[in-house]
């Protein structure tokens, strides 16, 4: 005798797990926050990113090349107030908001083992990641040791010596998989949130394309940091790159003792 299926349990049958109601534009200030956060994502930092891996691509030209991008780009007009308009400040909003969204947000995959739940989980992780990441990055290579604006020929034999330790080399392969998946995904997440990808189909094409970007994306940070490490031919930096090289002065030649004339040898009595 066939025997019906048992119904499929609600978020709110379910128990612990609360009701999450829709956002609406005209309720409450989530709405917009939310899109202020998937937009600030996308832009500037989403740019800002894209740049400066393909800024670090540049250490596979050697301490030189990568000096003379970190000149150009501190070479900017207004960099300063650049810098801060858009980048630390968006980067600001966007790390400690998604870091309120994660912390009151929970995890249902052990109850929906679903791709978007999985997707949602992976996100919070990776975000976490790249938060801590990105903290201890800009503090130490922006703001501690050398100034970097000042003396970007420095800048390839800065990274390299982080890079020397085996767990900051660790915590740079982690970051660079964490940090391209979580851009790649937050862009399929922006098209489907503001509706660009209207549909399942379009969804899972655009997904797929998001796929084959973040993966190019890790590839190029992954090579970048190869640079720093990996080339034998750039084992040892110099700690400036565009210091004159050290000028080394023969050492003088004594005449032999009892000679008048320092260009014949001298009598030997």
């Amino acid at each position: 005798m066939a025997t019906s299926a048992p119904p499929i349990p609600s978020h709110a049958s379910v128990r612990g797990i609360k009701k999450v109601q829709p956002l609406r534009p005209d309720q409450g200030h989530s709405f917009l926050w939310r899109k202020l956060h998937s937009l600030s994502g996308l832009i500037p930092i989403g740019a800002f990113l894209i740049e400066h891996i393909l800024s670090n691509v540049e250490a596979l030209g050697g301490p030189a090349a990568y000096g003379h991008q970190v000149r150009l780009l501190n070479s900017l007009p207004q960099v300063r107030v650049l810098e801060w308009t858009f980048i630390f400040i968006p980067l600001a909003f966007h790390a400690l908001y998604g870091l309120w969204i994660a912390l009151r947000g929970r995890a249902t995959v052990n109850i929906y083992p679903w791709a978007g739940n999985w997707g949602y989980l992976t996100q919070r992780i990776t975000g976490l990641i790249a938060f801590a990441y990105i903290i201890q990055h800009v503090w130490r290579q922006r703001f501690s040791g050398v100034m970097l604006p000042e003396h970007p020929g420095a800048a390839f034999a800065k990274v390299q010596h982080e890079l020397h330790n085996p767990w900051m080399l660790a915590l740079y392969i982690v970051a660079m998989i964490a940090i391209s998946f979580h851009f790649s995904y937050g862009i399929w997440l922006f098209a489907a949130k503001w509706g660009i990808t209207p549909g399942t189909r379009a969804r899972h094409r655009f997904g797929q394309l998001c796929a084959a970007f973040g993966t190019a994306l890790c590839i190029l940070g992954l090579a970048s940091i190869y640079a720093f490490v990996g080339n034998p031919k750039y084992a040892n930096a110099p700690a400036d790159a565009f210091a004159p090289p050290a000028i080394t002065q023969p050492a003088p030649v004594n005449p032999p003792t009892g000679s008048t004339n320092p260009n014949q040898p001298g009598e030997v009595r």
